[in-house]
This record gives structure tokens, C-alpha cells and sequence, in this order.
């Protein structure tokens, strides 16, 4: 008897959700979604997957967040042909969100490919097309709350997760068939919101699971979810404070969710009169489609009053052309600006940071987890040279951060949620976080009175025999495509991209150029004696003395050049 589950995604690292589990009956996913992050993790995106899909029996997707859902239509364009299960609130997000996409790859492969002629190197093609998207979402099956659906040897039901609109935890229980026939339950948190969270119930799940797998996103980190006086009082604050500044104000924002619930707070400010009456330009098609699917569903939501427009006032422009986002640039000042992507990577956020990250009057306003590696996190970290679309940018506007419009629970909140659902029976594996946010759930969890062989944080493709965890601590099987210490950190690329802007930050603060010279070529020495190094390694001598040639004759004609321009 075979019971298995292979964690292809968000181990390690915070995106890319993606389980798949194998009976001897079936095999079948729990989400399919894009990594992010750092371009060695997003090269991910382009491979194979570590399954066939033409294997798989059927999709369960617990929310309609890139991270979870973003590869599907690569899914289908691999030869999958089943049925792709979610809430019918998933299902509407997903109808604009996945166009968009294939939208925002042919964009980015387009330009890639300009440059890689240019440079001589082969051409890519995007992860999926529109094609593709039009099959995927025609595979799509609508499913209730609370309900049970039979797929055959397994029965699913889905349960409120209070994260985004749509969002469930999917609870399992799964006939593994054999002499002796057993069922065993499984719980996926999907992402767990928080209490009291803007427009949805608290989250909801079952207890006595056998197997639970619980996200991580902020393991460690303590919040406290504010009223929404108190949340628009400080939405309020940063507003002022920007404004007051004399620039403009610039909010990269999730285009699902995000930019729903700061729209629905900017009108209760504007009408009260909290804050200026200033222009407020949502740039970003996406959100806007997705807004429309929030007023549709707006009978199921909380926090909107009935019978009036939630997302709407005479100072919101919508901005959907090219046009009408190049004209937002003649604003300097005295606007808002919210546009997508909320990390920053991708989208019309990257012009508008473009032109206003350099203006010491202007505020940039974080208002979502940054993953690592992404131009939002290194703003985050307070990074002074950044590079947008290979230009580099001088960081000279104030950059802030507010937490209180997270939709994921805290490092408390998910212990509680935990707590909650014991007894766990078999084994709780903790995901969808970084190394310091997965450390620290673990050790909560152990606090919580949970045995520690019984508690399991993965690494990216590490594949469980589980019915061999009963017997105790077992080494997971795995045919890894990457390292594990390199998932979920900035990679070489974006160390390449600070030396880069390091190097070009020195030289603009040099005096002269004889000092120029002297770090350009101490630059050089350190390049000649790490090939040196290389080479000896190798026991390569006759490149070693090529290499030697070739540095001596480029140091000379170096030198030959300083010395002409100081005559």
C-alpha cells in the first residue's frame, strides 16, 4: 500500500504552493502556483514539473493568489485534462487573474528576447499562452463551502480560510484501500487570514486531523490586528505624512484584495474629510476587473454597507490604457498612486517607482509581505541603489511600512489555528515560509505539546513515504531541482546587482579620476587573481599563463590610458 506526498513548491520558501499526493488509486495536486522571488527560484516557473501531468487525476485549489494558483494553465498546456476544483469566488478572481498573467509574461519575454538578440544569446518562450488560460479555466469546477465532494477514493470539503475572497483550507479524507481498508484525514491550510479581518469571517477548519500541513508565512512575527478605526487612522497618518512632504505618495499593492480593502478605507477617509481631497489613481487593469468581481460579491462580504457603491468617490481615476498610465507622470505631487505588483516585480508599479523613487519628497508605502529577492523587499531593507528594467536608481524617497492590512495571520494567530484543530494524530508538516518563520512555527508547535518526530518542515521536493513517518523519523526521498540553501534567499543575481550599483555608488563619490582609476584597477587585480586561483585549482597551466597574458596586457593598456588622461 502506497501513500505519498511530494511538496513541489512553497518548502523552504514562501511560493510556488504545490502538493502532490499518490495512493495506489490515484494521484492528485493541492495547488499549482508560480514561484517568486529571486531570478534562480523564478527560473522554476520555466522548467518541467517533477510530476507528469498526464498522470494526474484532478486539481484542488485552495485560493486564487498567484503563489497557489499561477502555473495551472502550464499545467493544462502539459497534457493535464482533468477537473481543477475550487470556490466559485476563485473561480471569477481566476477569470481575470490568469489572462493577466500570460499578458505580463508576453510582455517581459518580449523584452527579454530584444535583449538576448542583442546579446546573442538564445531566444525564451512565455510559460503559457492565452490558449492555454481558455483551457485551464474551462476545466474549472464550481464547489461549495461545507460541503462534501466524492472524487472517487477521496472525499474533499472546503472551508473558509479568511485570507482573500474565495479562499479555503480543503480538509481530505482519503480511502487507501488494501487488506485491511483505511481512511485516513488530511487538512491543507491553504493561507490562514486573521481574525477580525476586513470583508471576511474568521477562518474555519475541523480538529483530529491525521496529517496537517500548515503555511508559515509569518511564523515569528507578533501584529496587532487593529479595529478598523484603528487601521484607518494609520492609513490616515501615512497619507498625511506623505502629502505633507510635498511629493506624491506611491502604494505598490496586490491587485486581489489589497487594493480592494485601501480602496474601501480611502473613500471612508475622503468623505470624512481625514484626509486631503487629492487625485487617487488606481493604474492597474487587473485590480480594477478584480474590484468588479468584489462588487459582485458584495452580499457575501462583510464590512460594506448594504446598497451603496464600497469602492467608489469622485477622487478614484481608473486607469486602464497605456495612455492614461503615461499621463499619471505629470503628477509630481499631491497624488496617490496605487498599482500592481504588491512585491514590486512585475507590472506598472516598476515605472511609476521609477519615477519617484529618486525624489527625496516622495513616499513609497509597503503594504504586503515582500518575498526575498523581490525589488520590494530590497526597498524594504532599506537598499540605496536598486535597478528597474536595467536602469539604476538612486533611492531617495521615504520608504514605509504598514502591516495592518495583512491578510495572512500572524506567527500567534497560526499557532492558534493549530491549536485549534488538535488533535494532529500522524504528523503536521509547516510551509509557505522563509527559514527564520519555519523555525520559529516549529518551535510553537512543540510548545504546543506536539511529539517532535511529529512535526516535519520540508525542503523544496522532498517526497514522504507516510505510511513509513508511523514507524518513526524517516528521510525524506527527493530529486531535487535546486539546492535547498539557495530556495528562498537572494541568489547570485541580486548579488551581481548590488556589486553592480556598489561599484557605480563609490565611483560617482570619488573625487577624481586618478581614484577612479586606482579602484577599477584594484577591481581588475582581484578579477586576474581569482582566475589565477581558478586556474590552479584546475591545474591548468597553459590557461594559466593565457590568462596571465591576457590580464597583464589588459592592466597595461589601462595603466597606458590613465596615464594619457592625467598628461
Amino acid at each position: 500500500m502506497s501513500f505519498m506526498v511530494k511538496f513541489c513548491g512553497a518548502a523552504g520558501t514562501v511560493t510556488g504552493s504545490c502538493y502532490w499526493v499518490r495512493t495506489d488509486s490515484c494521484q492528485f495536486l493541492v495547488d499549482c502556483g508560480m514561484f517568486q522571488g529571486s531570478k534562480t527560484i523564478k527560473e522554476l516557473n520555466y522548467g518541467e514539473f517533477p510530476f507528469d501531468p498526464t498522470k494526474i487525476d484532478f486539481v484542488l485549489l485552495t485560493h486564487a493568489h498567484t503563489d497557489h494558483a499561477g502555473l495551472l494553465p502550464k499545467l493544462v498546456k502539459h497534457g493535464y485534462t482533468g477537473p481543477i476544483y475550487m470556490t466559485d469566488g476563485s473561480r471569477d478572481l481566476l477569470t481575470y487573474m490568469l489572462p493577466d498573467s500570460a499578458f505580463i509574461q508576453e510582455m517581459e519575454v518580449d523584452r527579454l528576447n530584444r535583449r538576448n538578440r542583442q546579446r546573442g544569446r538564445p531566444e525564451v518562450e512565455t510559460i503559457y499562452d492565452h490558449d492555454d488560460v481558455s483551457n485551464c479555466l474551462n476545466a474549472v469546477r464550481i464547489v461549495e463551502y461545507d460541503t462534501w465532494n466524492d472524487l472517487g477514493t477521496v472525499r474533499a470539503r472546503y472551508w473558509n480560510a479568511g485570507h482573500i475572497l474565495g479562499a479555503a483550507s480543503i480538509e481530505l479524507e482519503v480511502d487507501l484501500g488494501g487488506k485491511k481498508p483505511e481512511t485516513v484525514k488530511m487538512l491543507f491550510s491553504g493561507d490562514i487570514g486573521p481574525d477580525d479581518k476586513l470583508f471576511h469571517p474568521d477562518p474555519e477548519a475541523p480538529t483530529s486531523m491525521d496529517y496537517l500541513f500548515c503555511e508559515s508565512t509569518y511564523g515569528g512575527r507578533r501584529r496587532q490586528d487593529p479595529t478598523p478605526e484603528v487601521r484607518r487612522e494609520v492609513l490616515a497618518k501615512e497619507i498625511n505624512d506623505a502629502l505633507s512632504a510635498g511629493g506624491a505618495l506611491v502604494i505598490p499593492s496586490f491587485a486581489v484584495e489589497r487594493t480592494q480593502e485601501l480602496l474601501l478605507d480611502l473613500s471612508v477617509l475622503l468623505k470624512n474629510g481625514e484626509i486631503p481631497c487629492v487625485p487617487v489613481f488606481i493604474d492597474s487593469p487587473l485590480a480594477i476587473k478584480v474590484t468588479s468581481v468584489f462588487a459582485e460579491h458584495a452580499g457575501e462580504l462583510e464590512d460594506i454597507n448594504a446598497g451603496r457603491s464600497p469602492f467608489s468617490h469622485p477622487s478614484f481615476h481608473f486607469t486602464e490604457t497605456v495612455d492614461q498610465s503615461k499621463a499619471i507622470a505629470r503628477f509630481s505631487e499631491g497624488v496617490i498612486i496605487m498599482a500592481a505588483s504588491g512585491m514590486c516585480d512585475a507590472g506598472r508599479i516598476r515605472h511609476h517607482l521609477k519615477n519617484h523613487l529618486w525624489r527625496p519628497q516622495s513616499t513609497v508605502l509597503l503594504v504586503g509581505y515582500q518575498a526575498e529577492g523581490t525589488l520590494g523587499w530590497m526597498l524594504e531593507q532599506g537598499k540605496k541603489m536598486v535597478k528597474i528594467q536595467g536602469e539604476e536608481i538612486r533611492v531617495r524617497a521615504r520608504i514605509r511600512t504598514i502591516d495592518t492590512y495583512s491578510g495572512h495571520a500572524d506567527g500567534d494567530g497560526l499557532l492558534e489555528w493549530i491549536k485549534g484543530r488538535l488533535p494532529v494524530n500522524r504528523v503536521l508538516f509547516l510551509t509557505h515560509g522563509n527559514e527564520h518563520a519555519l523555525a520559529a512555527m516549529r518551535e510553537g508547535a512543540l510548545a504546543l505539546g506536539l511529539p517532535e518526530d511529529k512535526v516535519i518542515v520540508p525542503n523544496l521536493d522532498d517526497d514522504y513515504d507516510l505510511l513509513a513517518l508511523e514507524k518513526g523519523p524517516r528521510e525524506a526521498k527527493a530529486i531535487r531541482r535546486i539546492k535547498p540553501e539557495v530556495v528562498g534567499k537572494p541568489d547570485w543575481h541580486n548579488d551581481l546587482a548590488e556589486l553592480t550599483l556598489d561599484i557605480r555608488s563609490q565611483l560617482d563619490h570619488v573625487t577624481d579620476d586618478q581614484a577612479r582609476d586606482e579602484l577599477l584597477h584594484n577591481l581588475h587585480d582581484a578579477l586576474a587573481a581569482y582566475k589565477t586561483h581558478q586556474a590552479k585549482s584546475r591545474g591548468d597551466s597553459g590557461g594559466r599563463r593565457q590568462g596571465h597574458k591576457q590580464d597583464q596586457g589588459h592592466r597595461q593598456d589601462h595603466s597606458h590610458k590613465r596615464h594619457h588622461r592625467r598628461r
